[in-house]
């Protein structure tokens, strides 16, 4: 994991800077590399029809990042069709899941790097909420978190390889 800078004056700025490093630096190359990593029968594998592809996955983190902070907070013209990112059958190829998702992280980041402190308990309207910017962020980051953890296990699942992730820092090679 990523840290912050330790530079941040106020709490704020730390939860914006923390909420960027998350997302930019810490989920999204995780989120690459399952990509990366899996074909394109893998990526659109589902158990069962209740159940998500990790294409269907992240078509939907784009468009939770998109609505709730590039056009929620930062103004963006944006059209979501949420049901539509779940119930979509036709294969996307991995180049645009990868560039579209890319995409939406830097809109985000953008926004939040540049996003007032004083304006995090302001509310924005986002789908059929008014929610703080503060509040709005931290969805985001949780959202994409919880689903990026769907998307490892499904990685797992179709690969049989473990990511490596963490053993860098617990010392194992």
């Amino acid at each position: 994991m990523e840290t912050t800078s330790g530079s941040a004056e106020t709490v704020g700025a730390e939860f914006l800077q923390a909420s960027c490093i998350f997302l930019k630096q810490d989920f999204l190359p995780k989120l690459l590399h399952c990509l990366e990593g899996m074909s394109d029968d893998q990526i659109w594998w589902r158990p069962n029809e209740q159940s998500n592809s990790v294409g269907n996955l992240v078509l939907h983190l784009r468009g939770n990042l998109m609505q709730w902070i590039a056009a929620g907070l930062g103004g963006a013209k944006f059209r979501r069709d949420r049901d539509g990112e779940f119930a979509t059958r036709e294969r996307v190829p991995k180049e645009e899941l990868i560039a579209g998702i890319q995409s939406a992280v830097a809109e985000v980041d953008a926004v939040l790097m540049k996003f007032p402190e004083k304006q995090l308990l302001v509310r924005y309207p986002v789908q059929v909420y008014r929610v703080s910017a503060l509040q709005a962020a931290y969805h985001v980051v949780e959202h994409f978190s919880y689903h990026l953890g769907q998307i490892l296990y499904i990685y797992k699942l179709q690969t049989a390889t473990d990511p490596g992730f963490y053993r860098q820092l617990s010392g194992k090679a």
